[in-house]
């Protein structure tokens, strides 16, 4: 099984068109204004003393991050300005490299003498982040020098690690690396790239004496307790965790390693079955930005990253390498459509890092009095931290990237959009246009032409229609020549419960529509919003999608009466009230105040 790559799909309108549009016109060089603001770019000019700019140990990531997501607007649509932006820092980090190949801002230009001396300063997360920015500009523009320049860093890498065992540590304490590796060996087909990956996963928790766990978190918080192919359990911070996954994925496929396969499957398995938000969001715990214990689901204190989705999402996409489960393709769905989404504002400029499930503004100000870590109620243009803004600038001009696998003799559709896509299947090129305005609606229309074979369509999860028809949740058809398949998965207002398990949403549900996941703000229906009710029945009206690109659902609810003191006797008491529930992704881009994404029923 393959992915069909971004570049052979374009989009043409509809949903994410919009949403790409606003990448290109505002999030990237909002992204640039405040990573120059930051001095994140003149760090690369080398002059510490000149500029006052001491690089932290991530910025090379964030830069890279950002050079990625130039060459995917590149690919897709030449912006002679962006680009130019681009050649100027690649050209920095041409200048600036060390003779034997080493780039780092923090190292080269703070502390020399101490490179690859401590496994918790990302110098080889960096260096992925790098590797993957050099594929995607290369193949995006033909431009070598990015290329040749983590070329030459990285066989300086495995001459170090793997050759003279020269570092103080053995293993990444931030994965990234793994991954870009594949991308790397991919591309050049160079052998030492794919040995490097493999070394990296390999001698993963065997040197528990040089390459430590967090002082306060242990082993698990890197993921070095076990040796990958016997890790059966998500643990620890959840973009390297996932990071880490991808990688183990990749690798597999590459070399047929079932072993590493099968750990991958049990390791999805855990994250989706017990430690998955209903938004897609991953990582439970501000404390370590890690999993908690299965069913942990906290919704006020949720951490829940942006980039811990993403991370699953592209660990996701690499497991459909090896099969057609449905799971798969409905986790990126629904990763994407909430937790990534939450991650940028309206506007195009403002992200949240952290996206919860429930703000409470006042409860928030006392927490943060106390000095508790706890969530932002408020998008900001730039974290000290900074490295979700790079990553939604580089993932959701590439949401395409999701929409289709090819095996032998059929073609898979996964996720749906308004676009065109040129597909190599069975030795021949088959043309695929999809006609939709999902998830306004779930109605696609599909032509295909030039095309001999068999089809195979996802009926997403939320949707009741098809039941008969589907296999292992895809409808399949058999095509010869050109074909048109119109359907329609109709997305309804649903009320969904969780698990008892998870103990904060008991008596609770959540309010869906298609892939969307809604919330109460208040804004809208006012403050209290713990105490609303909405009826079991879940009948709802839909209102106009214009203010969020997508319709908002209206019912009626109860409250608590809120005189007689603060304890008083139970009368069970209710008034009636009229309610809005918006799309989670876009709550917090009005005045601050409450939201609840579980709510209250009233049988």
């Amino acid at each position: 099984m393959k992915n069909v790559p971004f570049s052979d799909v374009r989009v043409t309108g509809g949903f994410w068109k919009q949403k790409q549009d606003l990448v290109r016109s505002v999030t990237i060089n909002a992204v640039y204004d405040r990573f120059k603001e930051s001095g994140r770019f003149d760090a690369f000019r080398f002059d510490p003393e000149g500029t006052g700019i001491r690089p932290h140990v991530f910025w090379d990531s964030d830069a890279a991050k950002w050079l990625e997501s130039v060459a995917y607007l590149t690919a897709q649509q030449k912006d002679p300005a962006l680009e130019a932006k681009a050649d100027e820092l690649i050209d920095e980090i041409a200048a600036h490299q060390a003779e034997d190949g080493y780039f780092n801002l923090y190292f080269q230009q703070i502390e020399p003498e101490k490179r690859f001396t401590d496994r918790g300063k990302h110098e080889l997360y960096c260096l992925g982040h790098l590797i993957e920015a050099a594929v995607a500009y290369y193949k995006a523009t033909g431009k070598k020098k990015l290329l040749d320049c983590v070329e030459k860093y990285t066989d300086f890498v495995y001459d170090l690690f793997v050759v003279r065992d020269g570092a103080s540590f053995v293993t990444p304490g931030h994965e990234e690396i793994e991954l870009a590796l594949i991308s790397l060996y991919r591309l050049t087909r160079n052998k030492k790239h794919l040995e490097l990956c493999r070394f990296f996963l390999d001698e993963r928790a065997r040197h528990p004496d040089r390459d430590p766990g967090a002082a306060r978190l242990g082993m698990k918080y890197n993921q070095s307790h076990l040796p990958v192919r016997e890790q059966r359990t998500a643990v620890g911070h959840a973009v390297r965790a996932c990071y880490l996954y991808s990688g183990m994925a990749d690798f597999a496929k590459e070399t047929g390693d079932k072993e590493m396969e099968e750990a991958c499957r049990a390791l999805f398995d855990d994250i989706v079955n017990t430690k998955l938000y209903i938004t897609g969001g991953i990582g439970a715990c501000h404390v370590g930005e890690r999993f908690g214990a299965a069913y942990y689901l906290p919704n006020d204190t949720a951490y829940a990253e942006t980039c811990a989705g993403i991370s699953l999402a592209m660990f996701a996409s690499r497991m459909q390498q090896f099969s057609s489960d449905v799971r798969l393709a409905d986790t990126i769905e629904r990763v994407y459509y909430n937790n990534v989404l939450s991650g940028l504002s309206q506007d195009g400029e403002g992200f949240f890092y952290v996206n919860p499930l429930e703000l409470a503004p006042q409860a928030i100000k006392v927490m943060q009095e106390n000095g508790q870590p706890v969530p932002r109620s408020r998008r900001p243009k730039i974290f000290s931290c900074s490295c979700c803004p790079p990553n939604i600038t580089r993932m959701i001009p590439t949401f395409q990237q999701y929409a289709y696998t090819v095996s032998e003799d059929t073609v898979y559709v996964h996720q749906f959009l308004d676009s065109e896509a040129t597909v190599a299947v069975g030795g021949r090129t088959v043309t695929l246009r999809q006609e939709t305005d999902y998830p306004v609606s779930g109605k696609v229309k599909l032509t295909v032409k030039g095309y001999t074979g068999k089809l195979a369509v996802r009926v997403p999860s939320w949707s009741s229609e098809y039941a008969e028809e589907k296999k292992d949740g895809y409808l399949r058809f058999d095509v010869a020549g050109d074909a048109e398949i119109s359907l329609d998965f109709k997305p309804a207002a649903e009320l969904i419960a969780a698990d008892p398990r998870v103990s904060d949403d008991c008596g609770r549900v959540a309010v869906c529509r298609g892939p969307v996941v809604y919330c109460l703000e208040e804004a809208d229906n006012g403050p209290m919003l713990r105490d609303v009710r909405i009826s079991a029945d879940g009948i709802f009206a839909e209102g106009p999608s214009d203010e969020f690109g997508l319709p908002v659902l209206l019912t009626e609810g109860w409250r608590s009466e809120s005189e007689g003191g603060l304890y008083r006797p139970y009368t069970g008491s209710l008034k009636k009230v009229p309610l809005r529930f918006i799309p989670y992704q876009a709550f917090a881009n009005r005045e601050e105040g409450e939201m609840v994404v579980w709510v209250l029923v009233k049988e």
